[in-house]
């Protein structure tokens, strides 16, 4: 008998080279870069849980939900601190998953480094005024 079925399973599966098939896919997997961001994105998650309630559980212990009440809370670091916390936290979190969105559904390395600088700068950007009007609030500057 003659062909394939005589040899054994790693020669059957042989590329030309000689390679098994392990050797095929090797350097094919995981660049050892992914789980930085797994952990980072878990790890805010979980914050976010946290300051999430903690700003629901606020707002629902103030006597009302007027300006004034708002900035006089505000104002305490017992509410600038931790509402700081959940805007940067939120804009983080919101940069690391756009991140992976693009790096898994842009095909081509230019145009991944093109949607990763614009989502920065919009992030930053939008992160700076959001705690720019925090703090403002905060601090009585505004009216």
């Amino acid at each position: 008998m003659t062909g394939p079925k005589n040899l054994g399973r790693h020669e059957r599966n042989a590329v030309p080279e000689g390679k098994t098939p392990l050797g095929r896919v090797r350097g094919l997997g995981s660049a050892h870069h992914g789980g930085e961001h797994w952990i980072k994105e878990r790890v805010s998650s979980a914050a976010l849980l946290l300051l999430g309630s903690w700003f629901l559980v606020s707002l629902l212990l103030l006597p009302d939900l007027s300006p004034s009440t708002l900035a006089a809370w505000l104002s305490g670091p017992f509410g600038f601190v931790p509402m700081a916390l959940l805007v940067y936290l939120s804009f983080e979190h919101s940069l690391e998953g756009v991140k992976v969105i693009v790096d898994d559904y842009q095909g081509d390395e230019g145009g991944r480094l093109t949607w990763h600088v614009v989502s920065l700068f919009l992030h930053v950007g939008a992160g700076a005024l959001a705690l720019f009007a925090l703090a403002r609030l905060a601090f009585g500057a505004a009216s």
